[in-house]
């Protein structure tokens, strides 16, 4: 039985942990984020804390809070049709309700939280996109104020405390997958 697993998180969570882990063991990995970065490149705008936030609204006013959901629902079935298939970057509440929709209860979520200190530590670090703590500041309110993230973060399915190892965060992820597959 395939699975579709979203992993949601605030930014600098330990997310992408989850789906490079996945995607290496052969899931197909969906990248929200991956719309947003597109719609820059496709407004000749550089990619900033500032430019991601203005156009991660943007679509959202244009589209609804489900844009980003809407955008890729195809690819998300097409890819789930044929292989397990890992979401990463599902943001808002109404994302998360027209995914169920179309899923049902085969569409699971795991929530990577860690402690704000050690995230915002992490975030300042990561080689990938790193914020300095005035962004990461802003972004999180951002996020929470205007694009409804917690809803899904609240309601997950599964939750891993992220203030660890990777392999104890692994280890934790293995067994959520276990029970997926005993749940189905």
């Amino acid at each position: 039985m395939r699975k579709l697993v979203a992993i949601v998180g605030m930014s600098g969570s330990g997310k992408s942990i989850a789906t490079d882990y996945l995607e290496k063991k052969g899931w197909e990995k969906i990248y929200f984020g991956g719309v947003v970065l597109d719609e820059l490149k496709k407004a000749n705008m550089e990619i900033t804390p500032d430019n991601e936030k203005y156009m991660r609204e943007k679509l959202r006013s244009d589209y609804g809070m489900a844009a980003i959901a809407i955008v890729l629902l195809p690819k998300i079935k097409e890819s789930y049709a044929k292989k397990d298939t890992v979401l990463d970057g599902l943001y808002s509440w109404d994302e998360f309700l027209v995914l169920k929709e179309a899923f049902g209860n085969d569409l699971k979520m795991i929530a990577v939280v860690n402690d704000k200190k050690l995230r915002y530590e992490r975030v300042s670090k990561r080689k990938i996109r790193p914020f300095n703590s005035e962004d990461i500041v802003k972004r999180d309110v951002s996020e929470i104020e205007n694009l409804a993230k917690g809803g899904p973060i609240a309601y997950a399915d599964y939750f891993i405390f992220n203030n660890g190892t990777v392999t104890d965060y692994i280890e934790r992820l293995e067994n959520i997958l276990l029970d997926i597959d005993e749940v189905k």
